[in-house]
């Protein structure tokens, strides 16, 4: 009889184990949607255009808790750990996979959104990296890297599997910005340069040939010179090749076949619409123009004609959504997302455009039960 009392009281107290962590769940999703409004820009009374959606910070932020692993975060409010950011240089993205460069990890970390997966490219020979600053991805899902120490592009298939290099160390002083036409034929290395040389300039590979086959621009000032070139990327809309021309304070766009000088915008200064620091950029379908910048701590939205439309961030030293110390590299998705890394914060934070509902496109949240009521 005590034992089939005993058995009776064991089952009634996991019974109400359980009865607890599924009301303290309830409790805790329910404040954590009344406490939390992500930020729009612009600010109300202005419409929004851009929504904060959601922060990588580890792979944790991709894999998801195992079942008793959550019930021990509902009880104890410790947080997930995971694999983690220690420097994030650069961003990428194509159809929900995320590539972040991290020189200090010495790897590229891969966060895989729509597989819930995680994984490193450049851990082991052949292929290993040692300092990976700019990268880059073509249509094919063929991923670009430029090592800085070892002064070489290398190249990855889909899945991660290297491919070969591209230059050589006696070719760069300084590599540090890389780019790549959508069909994957024509490689573009930003060689910064510094104050003992007069290598600034963007040199061009044929990527078939394997060969340099020119190069853009040297230091100065003028139509077509650089002053440490950075980030740079291929236009989604019309294939122009866009430099961050940094210590110029100036974005130049070029045509990516001849090399040819097309059209710059931007000067000094700290208002909206200027550059302090200026260090990546990206496009969009629309071909307006996304630049981050250090000293301002967001990155500006810019029309084809050099416009400013919209900033988004602020530099604090507040680790919240939308605030940053120092922001360096940015892409936009097929559908629209910003992606933008902080390497003091050591996270990317993700912004979704206001005409795009949250569970569409390919970094998309599904919509929960509760959505569809």
């Amino acid at each position: 009889m005590f034992k089939k009392f005993s058995t009776f009281f064991t089952t009634m107290k996991h019974l109400s184990l359980y009865l607890f962590i599924f009301w303290l769940s309830g409790c805790a999703v329910e404040q954590r949607e009344t406490t939390f409004v992500p930020p729009v820009y612009p600010s109300p009374p202005d419409e929004p255009r851009f929504y904060y959606e959601t922060t990588l910070r580890s792979s944790a932020d991709v894999i998801p808790a195992e079942s008793d692993a959550k019930m021990k975060y509902l009880l104890t409010g410790a947080g997930r750990v995971g694999e983690g950011m220690s420097k994030p240089y650069d961003v990428a993205v194509r159809q929900g996979i995320v590539y972040v460069s991290d020189p200090v990890e010495r790897q590229i970390l891969v966060f895989d959104k729509t597989g819930n997966r995680f994984y490193r490219i450049g851990e082991k020979t052949p292929g290993q990296l040692k300092k990976p600053f700019g990268i880059a991805l073509d249509d094919h899902g063929k991923l670009y890297v430029i090592d800085n120490v070892l002064k070489k592009a290398f190249i990855y298939d889909a899945k991660g599997n290297f491919i070969e290099n591209i230059g050589s160390e006696d070719m760069f002083h300084r590599p540090t910005g890389i780019a790549v036409t959508k069909d994957g034929t024509r490689l573009f290395i930003a060689d910064t340069g510094g104050v003992s040389t007069q290598e600034h300039r963007i040199r061009v590979f044929d990527l078939k040939s394997k060969k340099h086959i020119f190069d853009i621009g040297k230091r100065g000032e003028k139509e077509g010179e650089f002053n440490l070139p950075k980030g740079m990327t291929i236009g989604k809309s019309d294939d122009l090749l866009y430099v961050v021309d940094s210590a110029n304070f100036r974005i130049q766009s070029f045509n990516s076949q001849t090399g040819e000088f097309v059209n710059q915008f931007g000067s000094i200064g700290r208002l909206p619409g200027k550059f302090a620091r200026p260090k990546d950029i990206s496009t969009d379908n629309e071909g307006n123009i996304y630049v981050t910048d250090a000293a301002f701590g967001n990155f500006q939205i810019f029309n084809k004609k050099g416009q400013l439309l919209l900033f988004v961030g602020n530099r604090h030293m507040d680790n919240k959504p939308g605030m940053f110390m120092l922001p360096s590299g940015i892409d936009v998705d097929e559908d629209g997302r910003v992606l933008m890394a902080d390497q003091f914060f050591k996270k990317v934070e993700i912004f979704r455009p206001a005409n795009l509902e949250s569970h569409l496109g390919y970094l998309g949240v599904p919509k929960t039960d509760k959505d569809k009521k």
